[in-house]
């Protein structure tokens, strides 16, 4: 039997996949969940509270090497334990270790927020076509924007505050802009945005 185990099925799947696969897990396996909203306690539940568990909530740019995961360990996780399934995770990405409480928060950052970039994306590139490019050019001008600014952050190592200063000349046309995009309150925006997803992700795991 692998050592590692992931889960995937659909949540509701869980419990009578977890009957199914008890009596043939190891000793030391380490059983690691990619089912949004099924708590460590549901797995414990079926596995016993001595099982090794992990939540995990990889997004979709894993698919790319370029994902976040984050990982909840249960309390009979080891230290080893969870470094190998890190380690696992680290070929597709970054990772980042939450506790179970923050594990639907997390997901409302890096596993919804690539559907914020997406959105950010179309937005301004209808802004380009509006402003009379052909949608092929608009499409490839804005797509490419973000892709380099995000590349450069990545290599620069920078804070991105101190990069958008760096583009955004006093009294210049990036900064009339930028004054925009700030009066349109977009912390707020952001963070009811994120709220309302945290929200939505406790009614499913109440099962609503």
């Amino acid at each position: 039997m692998a050592r590692v185990v992931l889960v995937g099925v659909k949540p509701a799947m869980v419990p009578d996949l977890l009957r199914e696969i008890t009596p043939h897990l190891a000793a030391d396996s380490i059983v690691v969940s990619v089912a949004a909203g099924v708590t460590l306690q549901t797995f414990a539940e079926v596995l016993g509270a001595d099982a090794r568990v992990i939540r995990s909530m990889p997004n979709t740019p894993s698919t790319v090497r370029k994902g976040v995961t984050g990982l909840a360990a249960g309390a009979a996780v080891s230290d080893d334990d969870l470094a190998l399934v890190r380690s696992l995770f680290e070929t597709v990405g970054a990772v980042v270790e939450v506790p179970e409480s923050q594990i639907d928060a997390l997901s409302t950052i890096s596993g919804s927020g690539p559907a914020y970039v997406y959105l950010l994306i179309e937005e301004f590139t209808k802004a380009a076509v509006g402003m009379g490019f052909a949608a092929a050019d608009a499409r490839l001008m804005v797509e490419q924007t973000f892709i380099g600014a995000t590349a450069l952050l990545d290599a620069s190592g920078e804070d991105p505050a101190e990069l958008r200063r760096r583009v955004t000349s006093p009294k210049g046309t990036t900064e009339r802009a930028v004054a925009v995009l700030q009066d349109a309150h977009l912390d707020r925006t952001f963070g009811d945005a994120a709220a309302a997803a945290l929200a939505r992700a406790k009614e499913l795991a109440a099962g609503g």
